[in-house]
């Protein structure tokens, strides 16, 4: 289940800027990789939306079928707002709907054990 959380206004390289949904999954435990302390976080993706922005504020809170998935993507640099902090990371998070993929996500794969 996801619900949209948020919407925002992207502008693109051409000055155009069109809205997108921002949908946030459920909360998951991570353990830190720095101290290895458990934290709860939940993933977010941002999906374009062909609504206007009066839609999209009535759209928040919305929930529906889904799930929030990391994927991997071409190495690029993200900055850090609340420290500046520049990273590089090579993945990104994308919304989806398909059962067939939620399965996927769900199963580990059968090993051969010689």
């Amino acid at each position: 289940m996801v619900t949209i959380s948020d919407y925002k206004s992207i502008e693109k390289e051409d000055g155009e800027s069109f809205l997108v949904l921002v949908l946030q999954g459920g909360v998951e435990p991570v353990k830190s990789k720095a101290t290895g302390k458990i934290y709860f976080t939940a993933r977010t993706a941002n999906v374009p939306a062909t609504f206007d922005e009066i839609t999209c504020r009535s759209l928040v809170g919305s929930q529906f079928e889904g799930i929030i998935r990391k994927v991997k993507s071409e190495p690029y640099q993200y900055t850090i707002k609340e420290t500046g902090e520049i990273v590089k990371l090579d993945y990104r998070y994308e919304y989806v709907i398909d059962t067939d993929e939620i399965i996927k996500d769900q199963v580990i794969e059968e090993e051969f054990v010689a």
